[in-house]
Formats: C-alpha cells, structure tokens, sequence
C-alpha cells in the first residue's frame, strides 16, 4: 500500500491538516455512510455532494487515484470547501483485474450488484476458476482529499481475498457479499461495521477504505 500528498507549487514540505466543515463528494449512499462513520471521531462536519446538489464529474481517469482527485477536485471547486472522495473497486486476478475501475458500472445504471457479482462468477466458470486459489481477488481503495486552491493529498489502501459463491451476508454493500477477506471466515457481507471497517481500538480497519483512511487521518487529521 502506497500513500503520497500532490501539492501545489506553494505548499510540498508537508502534509495539509483539514479542520471544520467537508463536502464528501459521493452520491453512493453505502460510500456516503461509511466515510460519515469513519470522520465522525474527527469533529468534521461533512456534508454530501449530493445534499449541495452538485453534479457528478465524468470519471475518465485510468486509475482509482485518477478517479478519486476527479471527483474531489470538481467537489472542492464547485462548493469553495475542501472534498474528500474515494474511488474504489473489485480487481480480480484470474480477470485480469476486472471489473477494476469499472466496478459500478458492471452494476449498470440500476446499480444491480446481484448482476454484477453474477457476471464475475460467470467470468471465473468460462476460466475454469473454480478452486479457491484461483478466485483471489482483492479490493482498492484510492482517497483524495482537495482543496479550492488546488491542492490535494492523496492515499491508497488494499485488502487480500478471495472470491466465494453464492454470495453471503446482506451487510455492507457492493461486492462484498461475496469477498472473503484473507484470514477471516466471514464475506465483508456478513460482518458489521465495526468488523468491517471499524478504526482502533473499536475496530481492526480491516477494509480497503479503512486501511486508506488511517493513512489520511495520521496525515491530515486530528482527534477532538
């Protein structure tokens, strides 16, 4: 896992600390309330893109990261307070990294995620990938934190799994039904929050997002 700070030529000695109010710059309700929980312990006070009803930029990058510093960029500047934005997915390694960068999209415009894992099983079964060691898998999490004046920091976290079928849990959202993250018995779809995602010391900050956060937080916040 790799974190760095993009900044502007005014600013590159260190990380930028963020404090008062944040536009998370999702419209993804699970994305929405994972970040809120995460922040909560911080004392930000974020508010939704979708609450300022600021539109969706086009996501043309290539990379999670690329993705990310997208959505937060427009976010930032759209509303005149700093953004923070993730842009995750499901790589998987018999795939070739699919669905990657595409992840929602293979959920279609309905945002169907039963579909979208069904088409990841059916991908595997035309492979032949059918035992455990050939459905690993893992999931990304690329985090962008951005200012108005244009600059951002930027994180990245993993998480090791391999791919269960047919999917388990109802919890969380996604593909996580059917991601069983590397030493645990349970998909990201049968566990809580806290389990999922949680932060120390209630939590393991098991997941992608979680493990990217920890990273942002020791950076660029600080507890009340």
């Amino acid at each position: 896992m790799s974190a760095r700070a993009a900044t502007s030529p005014a600013s590159d000695a260190a990380h930028r600390r963020l404090a008062g109010r944040l536009v998370i710059a999702t419209h993804n309700p699970g994305k929405l309330s994972e970040m809120r929980e995460l922040l909560t312990p911080y004392g930000i006070d974020a508010v939704s893109a979708a609450d300022l009803g600021l539109v969706e930029p086009v996501e043309s990058g290539t990379t999670f990261k690329e993705n990310a510093r997208i959505k937060a960029s427009a976010a930032a500047k759209a509303s005149g307070l700093p953004a923070f934005a993730d842009d995750s997915g499901l790589t998987v390694d018999a795939l070739g990294g699919d669905p990657g960068i595409y992840s929602a999209r293979w959920a279609g415009p309905e945002k169907d995620f039963r579909r979208a894992m069904q088409m990841v099983e059916d991908k595997l079964r035309e492979r032949g990938a059918r035992a455990r060691s050939q459905r690993t898998a893992h999931f990304v999490s690329a985090l962008c934190l951005a200012w108005p004046d244009g600059h951002v920091e930027e994180f990245e976290g993993t998480v090791e799994g391999t791919l269960v079928w047919p999917p388990r849990g109802e919890k969380g959202f996604g593909y996580d039904p059917m991601f069983l993250p590397t030493g645990h018995s349970g998909t990201f779809g049968e566990m809580t929050n806290v389990e999922k995602h949680g932060l120390p010391p209630r939590g393991k900050g098991l997941s992608h997002r979680a493990r990217a956060f920890l990273k942002l937080a020791e950076a660029c916040l600080a507890t009340r």
